[in-house]
């Protein structure tokens, strides 16, 4: 049954099929949403999906989004008398998966709500209401009847630190919310193509899940305890039926690979307060992509002993400001504390205002972790209005500058090692010189750039490696836009200085550089030989480069007898 929203919302529809015995979901398809949690764009819309399961008791899993609550209630009319829920399982507080609680309890007063400790204090916080409550943990169970028991699994940051995972071993059905999910909106209800959804669903991974891969290694050693798992039902995207192992086991993979760094940054936010765990997202994924482990932790919900431990063995610490006064304040100054007591000397520090209603003041802070003999990682970030865009990839950029300045020695101590035969001699493949140029909101990047080369005639097509921490990377994604610009042999040194200097995070690229705009909005440098504009097509991933294959859509050379610009390495383990 599908049902179509009112004329000025004709994108929002519902989708609602059994998919297990007793076992109901309701898809809310949102076709034309370009932004979610970090500000990383959506090429395929998302969904938000919910379940019912019906056994002598009746339980909901999730809710909706705000935005489908006449569409979501007119359905879910339709499927069962909501007067009768039982229980709400809430596997975390995200608005897009809790923004009905409230009007569900309306209906139905009675239901037991069921989260863990975390979630259900920040229940308490969004509905001003009394309600019946049972905090589950990992093991716990709840039988439903009719061989429908359901056990919980702690999922704490994945990528909330209130994430709930539920399992029914009367229909193998792992209930997973944002875990295992991917924004990826069709009329598909399963995982019918894996190569339609693997680009989103790695890209879902990179975005929310990479920052957090500790702690998907540890949720999934506990999955492990559970029986056999047959399907994933998650909170965005087709369910996982036909590729449920496979997608499972990439999880596993990516995230052996990115929690095994022998350096470690401790990122600090504070649940539920401003934007303080968008923000710290970013940095976090910053941090990953210059190969650099990190370990989230909420400075309200965590154990001071874990919080004094992660402080100890981290390499750098960031923290996005936790409030200064109010309820929360209280114990975020404990934890703030115990950090504060546990640094050490040379550690890298990075401090972001939280845009909360009175954070901490970064300055004092900032001159009592430099007095304490740490080391700033990034210019403070000060987040004037509620972010932007800019402001995560600010974020994003400043994380990676940490990043790669905790690797930088050991990158170098590897390019002197590895100076052989067999380096000097792929370091004699050329290539030409070439200044790629990308423009997103109101985001915009440039990269030079030489390991490019024409991937296919029909459609044109040319391939691109691009370094995992490169900033551009994230305004590569499959349906971004930019332009390759092509540089003249014998005219190109001032365009290579400029663009091989260090930028800091945010710092505009195109300062003093002449531009035009492509049709595709992205620059186009005017002193370029020759320009192409392209479209990603799609990503192949290798150790420490995407590969980019893009369409070229249209293209023009200023100069018909001048030349590519040509560049020569010595060696080929670095640029």
């Amino acid at each position: 049954m599908v049902a179509l929203a009112e004329p000025q919302q004709k994108r929002l529809t519902i989708q609602t099929a059994p998919i297990a015995p007793d076992t109901t979901t309701i898809r809310s398809l949102d076709w034309d949403r370009d932004r979610f949690d970090i500000e990383f764009g959506l090429q395929n819309g998302t969904t938000y999906n919910s379940f019912i399961i019906q056994g002598d008791q009746l339980a909901l899993v999730d809710t909706s989004h705000a935005k489908f609550k006449q569409l979501y209630f007119d359905t879910l009319q339709g499927v069962i008398d909501p007067a009768k829920i039982d229980y709400m399982v809430i596997s975390h507080t995200e608005p897009d998966h809790s923004g009905l609680v409230q009007d569900l309890l309306a209906l139905a007063p009675q239901a037991v709500v069921v989260g863990s400790k975390v979630a259900i204090q920040f229940l308490k916080g969004f509905v001003h209401q009394d309600f019946a409550t049972q905090i589950v943990k990992s093991g716990d169970q709840l039988d439903l009847g009719q061989g429908h028991v359901l056990e919980f699994v702690n999922a704490p940051n994945l990528h909330w630190p209130d994430t709930i995972l539920t399992y029914d071993a009367g229909t193998q059905i792992l209930y997973t919310c944002d875990v295992f999910g991917m924004h990826y909106c069709s009329d598909d209800l399963f995982d019918v193509n894996l190569a339609d959804i693997s680009p989103d669903y790695r890209f879902y991974y990179e975005c929310l899940m990479a920052p957090n891969a500790r702690s998907v290694v540890s949720a999934l050693k506990r999955m492990d305890k559970l029986g056999e798992i047959g399907m994933v039902a998650n909170g965005h995207g087709p369910l996982l039926q036909h590729n449920a192992t496979e997608l499972i086991n990439r999880y596993r993979e990516w995230s052996a690979s990115k929690s095994k760094g022998e350096k470690v940054v401790a990122v600090f936010y504070t649940s539920g307060y401003g934007y303080s765990d968008r923000l710290s997202q970013a940095l976090a994924h910053g941090i990953t992509k210059a190969g650099v482990a990190v370990e989230m932790m909420d400075l309200l919900n965590e154990d001071q002993q874990e919080v004094r431990e992660l402080t100890e063995r981290a390499t750098g610490i960031v923290l996005a400001m936790p409030p200064a006064s109010g309820a929360q304040s209280a114990e975020t100054k404990v934890s703030l504390g115990t950090v504060i007591a546990s640094v050490h000397e040379k550690q890298i520090i990075g401090l972001v205002e939280s845009y909360g209603d009175d954070d901490e003041p970064i300055d004092p802070l900032l001159t009592q972790f430099r007095n304490l003999g740490l080391i700033k990682g990034f210019d403070s970030i000060r987040v004037k209005d509620a972010p932007t865009e800019a402001i995560y990839q600010l974020c994003e950029e400043a994380g990676t500058d940490l990043g790669q300045g905790l690797m930088r020695e050991k990158n170098i101590k590897a390019r002197k090692s590895l100076d052989t035969d067999l380096d000097k001699a792929i370091g004699r493949i050329s290539g030409g010189l070439y200044i790629i140029t990308a423009t997103k909101g109101d985001i915009k990047g440039a990269m030079l750039a030489s390991w490019v080369s024409q991937a296919s005639f029909e459609p044109m097509g040319i391939s691109i490696a691009v370094a995992k921490d490169r900033a551009i990377e994230s305004l590569m994604q499959v349906g971004d836009r930019f332009v390759l610009n092509v540089l003249e042999e014998g005219n190109y040194q001032h365009l290579m200085r400029h663009f091989l200097k260090r930028f800091k995070p945010g710092q505009d690229r195109f300062e003093g550089v002449k531009t035009q705009t492509a049709q595709n909005g992205s620059p186009i440098l005017a002193e370029a030989l020759a320009y192409l504009e392209c479209e990603v097509v799609s990503r192949m991933e290798v150790p420490d480069h995407w590969i980019v294959y893009s369409q070229v859509t249209e293209g023009r050379v200023s100069k018909a007898d001048a030349l590519t610009a040509v560049h020569h390495r010595k060696v080929g383990n670095y640029y």
